[in-house]
């Protein structure tokens, strides 16, 4: 398994959209952290079964089962994820990072 390394930028939102979702129903936040969770070990098992995000950028994606996010990472000696995204808001936003 590849270690799997989260960005700050990324765990924060993953802790906002916990928030929001928590916030329209109970319970509905824990779900969402156990899907990107789930997605956060798929990725250490098999980080290359992702597809790229583009041809021309190393970033890869993997959608997240269940909401509209995508977990979004790179490959070296570990996985790095650099952002968890809304696929529906501000495409490629976290292109900076």
């Amino acid at each position: 398994m590849t270690p799997v390394r989260v960005l700050a930028p990324a765990r924060a939102e993953i802790h906002a959209a916990m928030r929001s979702y928590e916030s329209r129903r109970k319970g509905l936040g824990l779900d969402f952290v156990a899907m990107i969770d789930e997605a956060l070990q798929r990725i250490g098992r098999l980080p290359e079964a992702a597809p790229a995000w583009r041809t021309d950028r190393s970033y890869r994606r993997l959608v997240v089962r269940r909401f509209p996010f995508v977990v979004v990472f790179e490959i070296s000696d570990v996985v790095t994820v650099v952002a968890v995204a809304h696929q529906r808001r501000r495409p490629g936003y976290w292109l900076d990072r």
